[in-house]
């Protein structure tokens, strides 16, 4: 599996998200570019710590589940379901928010680091390993939903 830390891998990500373009239309779901640009910093600000939410009743009871079922080798289908604080509705500024994750995305590079030690809100307690694998599979998913 790629890892979101690995500076070549980290330039994959980045070099597919400059491919992207205000044009660029959905092959899946409801958001535009500009949405999922904005949606995909959501859980790396979490990964980061610089966005802390609670956890809810539901992620206590299912998160465990539900981490171990979204880490599976396979990507994420199309049309799953997110967290209500992923939901992007308004229309975004598609420079921006490419800047704003391309931003995001470099970090990973200093390395695990810079990850937090405060749990997921929905999944839990998490090791690096798994928070590689969540931030890299959730930009796979959605770069592929732009087709690139």
């Amino acid at each position: 599996m790629k890892s979101i830390f690995n500076p070549i891998d980290n330039t994959e990500f980045i070099d597919r998200i400059n491919k992207l373009s205000p044009a660029s239309q959905a092959l899946w779901g409801k958001m535009n570019v500009g949405q999922m640009l904005a949606h995909c910093q959501v859980p790396i600000k979490v990964a980061l710590g610089d966005l802390q939410l609670k956890r809810g009743l539901m992620g206590v009871l299912f998160g465990k589940i539900a981490k171990k079922k979204l880490l599976e080798e396979k990507p994420f289908k199309p049309n799953l379901p997110t967290f209500r604080d992923a939901i992007i509705k308004d229309d975004q500024d598609f420079d921006k928010e490419k800047q704003g994750l391309i931003d995001l995305v470099k970090k990973f590079t200093a390395g695990p680091g810079v990850i937090t030690k405060i749990p997921h809100p929905f999944f839990g307690a998490m090791t690096v390993d798994e928070w590689n694998a969540l931030q890299v599979k959730h930009l796979d998913h959605h770069l592929r939903q732009f087709g690139v």
